[in-house]
C-alpha cells in the first residue's frame, strides 16, 4: 500500500497533505481489514505524531467538491480532532491547485464555507469571509460582551491575564492584548484557557502585542495542537478584535513566531483578507504501519 503525501508549511505551521480527489486513501481497521469512510482521528493523530509519525500541526485531506469549489479541504488537528478552518493550510492547498492548473484563482471549500483564493507574484491571498462576534457564534457558554470576556488567570487580586476578546473566523479565538507578548508562559496558560468552561468547543488562545500602528506581534496556543509557529486564523482574528478595541487600523502586519502575514479587514464588505507565503518541504510515502490497528 502506497499513500503519497506532501509536507508543506505556511510560516512554519506545517501540514501533511493527502490527495483523495481521484483515489480513496486506503483505510485499515483493528485487524488490518480495509474500511471505508473518512479518515479516523486515530490515524490522523498517528500521522501527525512528531516521534512515531511524519509529524505536523495538521493533517489535510484534499477531496472532491461540487462547483463552484475546486476542492474540499478536510482538516485534522495534531490530536486527531477534525476542525472547520485553517488559514495557513488554505493557502498551501490553493498553491497546490494553482500550480496544477496553471491558474491564479481557486475556491477551497471547508466546513466553515467557501474560501476564494488568488495569487499575485507567487503569494496567495485568501478571502476568509466575515468575522463573527456574537457570543452564540463564538460560541460561549453564556451571554457576554465578546470585546471583554470575564476571564481572569492568576490571583483574584492580581491577575496575570484578564479580559480577552473573542472572535470566530471559522473557529473560536480568545485573544489577550498585552504589553509584552514574550513575557507570558503561554505553554502554561494556553491549555487552561483552551479548555475554559466558557468555551464549549474549546478555543485557540493568543497573546497580542501592538508594536506600532498597523503592526501586531502574536503568539498562539492552538487548540488540539499546542504552541505553534504560526496560525493563520489567529492572525485573521486579531485584527478585527484590535479594531473593535480601537487598537489597530483595518490593515496590519501580524508577525507570528514563523514570520509575518498581511491581514486586511476590508471596510467595503467586512471580509478578512490574509496574504502570505507557502512552501513545499518535501514529498514522501506514508508507512502502512500508521494505518494498522486503528479505527
Amino acid at each position: 500500500m502506497n499513500v503519497p503525501f506532501k509536507k508543506m508549511n505556511g510560516l512554519g505551521n506545517d501540514f501533511v497533505v493527502l490527495d483523495a480527489r481521484d483515489k480513496a486513501i486506503p483505510m485499515f481497521g483493528p485487524m488490518s481489514e480495509p474500511m471505508s469512510g473518512p479518515m479516523s482521528g486515530a490515524i490522523a493523530a498517528a500521522i501527525a505524531d512528531r516521534t512515531a509519525g511524519v509529524g505536523c500541526d495538521q493533517v489535510i485531506i484534499m477531496e472532491k467538491a461540487d462547483a463552484p469549489a475546486d476542492v474540499f479541504m478536510r482538516i485534522y488537528n495534531q490530536d486527531g480532532g477534525e476542525v472547520a478552518a485553517c488559514g495557513n493550510a488554505t493557502r498551501c492547498i490553493a498553491q497546490v491547485l494553482m500550480d496544477e492548473g496553471g491558474r491564479d484563482d481557486i475556491i477551497v471549500e471547508t466546513r466553515a464555507g467557501l474560501l476564494a483564493c488568488t495569487r499575485t507574484g507567487g503569494i496567495v491571498t485568501v478571502d476568509m469571509g466575515m468575522p463573527k462576534f456574537g457570543w452564540q457564534e463564538i460560541p460561549l457558554a453564556e451571554r457576554m460582551d465578546t470585546r471583554l470576556l470575564d476571564i481572569r488567570i492568576g490571583p483574584i487580586d492580581a491577575p496575570v491575564l484578564i479580559g480577552p476578546s473573542a472572535v470566530n473566523v471559522g473557529n473560536p479565538h480568545c485573544i489577550f492584548f498585552v504589553e509584552d507578548a514574550a513575557r507570558y508562559d503561554l505553554e502554561k496558560f494556553g491549555p487552561l484557557i483552551e479548555n475554559h468552561p466558557l468555551f464549549p468547543e474549546q478555543a485557540n488562545v493568543s497573546l497580542a502585542e501592538i508594536t506600532a500602528p498597523g503592526a501586531i506581534r502574536l503568539r498562539v496556543w492552538e487548540r488540539g495542537v499546542g504552541l505553534t509557529k504560526a496560525c493563520g486564523t489567529a492572525a485573521c482574528a486579531v485584527v478585527p478584535a484590535a479594531v473593535r478595541k480601537g487598537l489597530s487600523p483595518r490593515k496590519a502586519i501580524v508577525t507570528l513566531n514563523g514570520g509575518p502575514l498581511e491581514i486586511e479587514w476590508a471596510e467595503h464588505n467586512d471580509h478578512i483578507y490574509m496574504t502570505g507565503p507557502t512552501a513545499l518541504d518535501y514529498e514522501g510515502v506514508l508507512p502502512q504501519a500508521l494505518f494498522e490497528r486503528r479505527s
